[in-house]
């Protein structure tokens, strides 16, 4: 089979946007906490020339292989660095990559195409676990956290879901752009690190995690939303592996999930408070209703899409309320509330709301109508399946994601960053909390919500 031209150009870019969009996570911190957080805009391109190398190294054979009893990716199978030297190698740079032929997906996309496109997903992925570093933890404990994330934590579920020879992929789970793979195993890893850092802080005599306050700086805010909203062109649709017409069916699906979403989140905030919900809303009501349809961007109408969207607004509301009471940790940047439960809910949708002649014209023929469309037992064992892979992932990722950030603790004899635990730091900051626990508890609410809350 030779290459199509015309896919890999289309994945090609697809996967610079989806590039693009590593780096305007670091746009999203400074928008919501201000300029004193330019360290994020460090950490981002780090993560994007780590992502590159150790998945070229190691991780994209581990993931994209052809799997060892539907576990693990050969590491070995296009040697390091996509063959280095060799112009024999499986799936050479310019043929067809195994599992883009016409046995499995039958995209025609080269091994140089291929290795791109899914290393800015796994970039972008760890983007988002680190949304909950902050400034809390040594560069160089999250540099090292870096290496084994792309050798080993994000790999593995990927080739469990998206390598067509995975164990859960054979079982029938299906995750179209990344609802599990993506965002919700951000949650489970970011949940690791922040239990981590909640251990070593109260060991230096914290009652409450260290805060991020709230600092919004709307012109940086609104422009991570746009490239984050533009990258997503790539994020969703470039998974189709090809340029047809069902991938303009998923731009619709995708740009529409996300509008409703943002109608719904401001609609559900201003009842709520009655008072105008303000940019970050507007900007958490597109993220939030991108992160829903991307696990079934591929297998909906834009009708479903639409649907989707208007439900995920007060769904992110709700959560961002629970998940701001617990003190324990810093969320700022909505991890939880967001990427956690939106990535689990869209997963869970792909059982009410698939179609069957848009999951056929995405490559996943085997998908059954949902429940909302007739699907009947065949869309409920497809429930099954996709909360026992949420499950299976979340267990996987927060393990090894918790071990991982407690070796390194333990070699660099912590991983806070002394700079923001000094004792002067410490002590403003319980003075803080001293003063806010002494007046009325009225004020206290107040205040809390206004800059202290984790809350987004």
């Amino acid at each position: 089979m030779q290459t199509d031209l015309i896919n890999n150009l289309w994945v090609l870019i697809a996967g610079l946007l989806v590039f693009t969009m590593t780096i305007s996570v670091g746009f999203l911190e400074i928008g919501e906490l201000g300029h004193r957080m330019d360290r994020s805009l460090y950490k981002t391109l780090i993560i994007t020339g780590f992502a590159l190398f150790f998945m070229g190294l190691i991780g994209f054979n581990i993931a994209f292989a052809p799997t060892i009893g539907g576990v693990i990716g050969n590491p070995f199978y296009s040697n390091i660095f996509l063959g280095m030297f060799s112009t024999t190698v499986s799936g050479s740079l310019t043929s067809v990559f195994w599992l883009t032929g016409t046995k499995f997906f039958d995209t025609g996309l080269s091994l140089g195409t291929y290795f791109l496109f899914e290393t800015a997903f796994a970039s972008v992925t760890l983007a988002l676990v680190a949304v909950v570093v902050l400034r809390k933890i040594k560069l160089s404990a999250f540099m090292i956290f870096a290496i084994i994330y792309f050798a080993l934590i994000w790999t593995l579920p990927a080739a469990w879901i998206w390598n067509p020879t995975g164990w859960l992929y054979t079982m029938g789970v299906r995750d179209f752009a990344g609802g599990l793979v993506v965002h919700a195993a951000a949650g489970f890893a970011a949940i690791a690190i922040m239990i981590r850092i909640w251990q070593e802080e109260k060991r230096r005599g914290l009652k409450q995690s260290l805060v991020e306050k709230i600092n919004l700086n709307s012109g940086w805010l609104t422009l991570s939303i746009l490239l984050l909203w533009v990258g997503w062109f790539g994020f969703n649709p470039g998974s189709e592996l090809a340029f047809t017409n069902e991938t303009v069916i998923v731009v619709i699906t995708t740009f529409l999930a996300a509008a409703s979403a943002m109608v719904s989140t401001m609609a559900t905030k201003f009842l709520i408070s009655k008072e105008d919900p303000g940019v970050l809303y507007g900007v958490n009501g597109v993220l939030m209703g991108l992160i829903v349809i991307t696990p079934l961007a591929g297998y909906v109408s834009p009708g479903s899409a639409v649907i989707i969207g208007l439900i995920s607004g007060p769904i992110f509301v709700f959560a961002e309320r629970i998940f701001s009471k617990p003190k324990w940790y810093t969320d700022p940047v909505g991890v939880l509330p967001g990427h956690t439960v939106g990535g689990i809910f869209g997963l869970l949708m792909i059982a009410f709301f698939t179609q069957t002649a848009f999951a056929g014209a995405s490559g996943a023929s085997n998908l059954p109508n949902g429940l909302l469309f007739g699907g009947g037992f065949a869309a409920l064992y497809q429930l099954g399946l996709e909360s026992f892979a949420v499950i299976v992932v979340g267990a996987f990722v927060f393990t090894a994601s918790y071990l991982s950030i407690y070796a390194i603790s333990m070699v660099l004899k912590g991983i806070l960053q002394e700079s923001v635990y000094n004792k002067s730091s410490i002590s403003d900051f319980q003075e803080e909390i001293n003063q806010k626990h002494s007046i009325p508890q009225d004020s206290v609410i107040a205040e809390f919500s206004v800059s202290d809350s984790p809350e987004k």
